[in-house]
């Protein structure tokens, strides 16, 4: 059974920087894409960001691309997102999610696998 356990999440003060992991289980993620999602409330699920856990190649939403950073950890099957220079415009529900597709997507449907989230909230 396919497990995605997100955790980093938390309440900060705008500027500073966080980091979430989602350790994957329950089979072998390579070939897969590794998503991280948000979800403000009232908003739509938004892409962030998605790295290819086999090649390591790595995909960002213009909004966050120099402030995010996605990575894994093969040895730990764990995907991270180095998050910086955090803003309120950042508070919301991330989510991890596996895709079996072998190209960049950005909608939630397109992802097979999802965790359950972790709060993210930037104070002023």
């Amino acid at each position: 059974q396919v497990q995605l356990v997100e955790s980093g999440g938390g309440l900060v003060q705008a500027g500073v920087s966080l980091r979430l992991s989602c350790a994957a289980s329950g089979r072998t993620f390579s070939g897969y894409i590794m998503g991280w999602f948000r979800q403000a409330p009232g908003k739509e699920r938004e892409f962030v960001a998605a790295i290819s856990w086999s090649v390591g190649s790595t995909y960002y939403a213009d909004s966050v691309k120099g402030r995010f950073t996605i990575s894994r950890d093969n040895a730990k099957n764990t995907v991270y997102l180095q998050m910086n220079s955090l803003s309120p415009e950042d508070t919301a529900v991330y989510y991890c999610a596996a895709d079996r597709g072998f190209t960049w997507r950005t909608t939630a449907a397109s992802y097979d696998y999802w965790g359950q989230g972790t709060q993210v909230t930037v104070s002023s």
